[in-house]
């Protein structure tokens, strides 16, 4: 089956700027067949590590809110603790940092709610239909107990999975503390020796405390207590630390995709993506690196898996630009390549969606209709 993904671009017009261009986005895709009348609804969206810039402008999610609201629903943002020691890994912290990067009554007219409380204890674990990897995923209650869900993303490049989009906001950003470590358990990354300069950062932010630097002043990782959360390889600018692509490494995905199912399986949900400030790595660091691509435009569907698909193709066929961690060739603008895999080698987005469309989320097959 091929699915609608509706886009825009960024060019507006006096009467029509890009808030005006998002409504009229979600309004031709379609989100008014679903009936939001006193309907809890939650907004997984992504509120940005303190310090990163690249995430999503909280004016976006408040036109989104002013809307629902119009609809009478019963609108909340939301997303689930970090399992990495940061500024979003309790819900005191999580919503101070929310808080500080816009996501506040002044300027999104909605409460913030932290899917999986105050310690991430806060979750239900459901089944996953045909679960291949999880046959449960744990899952923050608010998501559960939502009515509906929609999907605010901000699409850009991720160290684990070659790029963060839909799928990773809610299944990946809806699991609890628990749920991420089943997640990531079994993807452990490696340290190229050669590469490593002993500056010390990925033992400074290793959550597990399963780094260290051996004798050959290297970093070493400690496989009985990591967790394989990513986040060496994230902070690591030399790639000395490093994603594998193996069986493990893309059971990322899979387990991704699985969660996804279990969290839309009976729900009203709808999706949007915003293709901007395309930075190469997760939204999760408290730094963001030069956008890849020049800023694309705005998408969305009810489809998450067509809409995931959609977006890496247009930054697939986009020219990159320079001066950023892409290392473009003088002859070569990278026109119509992968830039996800050029950043992230060892990583297979490809399999994710693979998977998520035979667990029934949706098709990579789609229709992009321009609004």
């Amino acid at each position: 089956m091929t699915s609608k993904v509706y886009f825009t671009d960024l060019r507006t017009k006096p009467g029509r700027n890009l808030l005006d261009k998002l409504e009229i986005l979600i309004r031709k895709a379609g989100v008014e067949k679903i009936d939001f009348k006193d309907k809890f609804t939650a907004v997984k969206i992504h509120f940005g590590e303190p310090g990163n810039l690249a995430y999503i402008r909280p004016n976006y999610a408040a036109r989104l809110v002013n809307f629902l609201q119009g609809k009478q629903a019963k609108v909340f943002l939301t997303d689930s603790n970090t399992l990495y020691t940061g500024k979003r890994s309790n819900a005191i912290d999580h919503v101070q940092s929310a808080m500080e990067n816009g996501f506040n009554p002044i300027a999104v007219p909605c409460p913030v709610i932290i899917a999986d409380g105050l310690k991430s204890l806060e979750y239900r674990e459901i089944p996953v239909t045909n679960g291949i990897y999880c046959k449960t995923a744990k899952i923050g209650s608010a998501i559960v107990d939502s009515d509906i869900i929609l999907s605010l993303t901000h699409f850009k490049g991720h160290e684990q999975t070659g790029f963060g989009g839909t799928l990773k906001n809610i299944g990946m950003g809806s699991a609890s503390a628990g749920g991420k470590l089943e997640l990531h358990s079994q993807s452990k990354p490696i340290v190229d020796e050669p590469n490593c300069t002993s500056c010390g950062q990925c033992v400074k932010y290793c959550s597990s405390h399963a780094i260290t630097l051996n004798a050959r002043n290297k970093a070493q990782i400690d496989y009985d207590k990591c967790i394989g959360c990513g986040q060496c390889v994230a902070v690591c600018q030399y790639d000395a630390a490093q994603a594998v692509l193996d069986s493990n490494s893309e059971s990322v995905g899979f387990k991704i995709a699985e969660y996804t199912q279990a969290i839309l399986n009976g729900k009203a949900h709808f999706h949007i993506s915003l293709i901007m400030d395309v930075s190469p790595l997760c939204d999760c660091w408290g730094h963001n690196d030069a956008a890849i691509v020049p800023n694309i435009g705005m998408a969305a569907s009810f489809d998450p898996v067509a809409l995931d698909k959609a977006c890496a193709d247009m930054v697939t066929h986009a020219a990159a630009n320079t001066g950023t961690r892409l290392e473009v060739p003088k002859d070569n603008d990278l026109h119509d390549v992968d830039k996800f895999h050029l950043l992230h080698p060892n990583t297979n987005w490809r399999s994710g969606l693979e998977h998520a469309e035979k667990m029934g989320l949706g098709s990579m097959q789609y229709e992009l209709i321009t609004v």
